[in-house]
């Protein structure tokens, strides 16, 4: 752990919101942590809305706590111990520390919790998304190298690739939405994982699969994102008819290929969801009406397929 710069003043000030909340915890004989991507975007000088905190206390506990402090409580998420809660404007998340995992083939994690912060630590995505600042003392949990990885901008597994991405398959997907939100470069034994496991998120449902694809897609650039999901196959198993547009659009003029095509048009397109997935989607109709014709190819009637 080491001290950390003055990004975090306005979390840390005496009186402030999230001191009192500390407060309240280290009474009841627990420190608090703010963790994840609160901590990554705070660091990177991005906006940080929503403040997920995370702690040894069990769910219940936790609901003690902050009874007294907290305008309501949102107890949705407590079975995988998370208790949400709202003071003024502010919603804040805190989350006692687990370790979960699939099982074989469920769709459904299984969740235990932990009396460690490195643990907790451990079963997040990525090493950027792995650090922690102890509210008390301001200092920053950081053991697999994530403040480093934020410099080199680099996205890279706390543990090994294969043992993360099969403990949560949706993690290879979440690799490209990151490197589309923040610019950063999957780390190579990452995407040679994603190259070897892509089948299993298969496991993963089709709203988990849904809700990270459109973060993707509403990114600054979802350019970078969507070449890697093709180039390592996970398109494969969420939305095949996009690798099929990898065809020559016209070979004797050798214009772009109409996958090359339809990125670079949904990159173009302002990031409102509905108007990015026109973009991708609106030439997907070209495969089956492709037809070589002496002056070139043609499709004729794909916008009708």
């Amino acid at each position: 752990m080491y001290m950390v710069p003055d990004r975090f003043e306005w979390l840390l000030a005496p009186g402030s919101p999230t001191s009192e909340l500390a407060a309240r915890f280290e009474e009841a004989g627990h420190d608090l942590y703010l963790v994840g991507g609160s901590v990554r975007d705070a660091l990177l000088g991005l906006p940080h809305d929503d403040l997920d905190f995370t702690t040894a206390a069990r769910p219940d506990d936790i609901k003690t706590i902050v009874a007294e402090f907290a305008d309501a409580l949102n107890p949705m998420g407590e079975k995988f111990g998370t208790i949400g809660m709202r003071r003024g404007s502010a919603v804040y998340e805190i989350t006692t520390f687990r370790s979960e995992i699939y099982r074989d083939e469920s769709r459904k994690p299984h969740v235990t919790f932990s009396d460690a912060i490195e643990e907790d630590l451990s079963r997040r995505d990525f090493t950027v998304n792995a650090m922690a600042l102890r509210i008390s003392d301001a200092r920053l949990v950081d053991p697999f190298g994530g403040a480093a990885d934020l410099v080199g901008r680099v996205l890279r597994t706390p543990l090994d690739p294969e043992i993360a991405f099969s403990d949560d398959p949706l993690r290879m997907l979440r690799l490209f939405r990151f490197q589309a939100k923040l610019d950063f470069e999957p780390d190579p034994a990452a995407t040679d994982a994603v190259v070897r496991m892509a089948e299993r998120l298969e496991i993963v449902s089709a709203e988990r699969i849904r809700d990270e694809f459109s973060k993707l897609l509403v990114a600054d650039d979802p350019g970078p994102g969507l070449w890697g999901l093709v180039d390592t196959g996970l398109i494969d198993h969420f939305l095949p008819v996009l690798r099929a547009l990898a065809l020559d659009q016209d070979p004797v003029h050798r214009h772009k290929d109409v996958l090359a095509h339809t990125i670079a048009v949904t990159q173009k397109a302002s990031p409102r969801l509905r108007l990015r997935l026109a973009a991708l989607l609106h030439d997907i109709g070209k495969p089956d009406t492709r037809q070589f014709a002496p002056g070139g190819v043609t499709f004729h009637d794909h916008e009708v397929v």
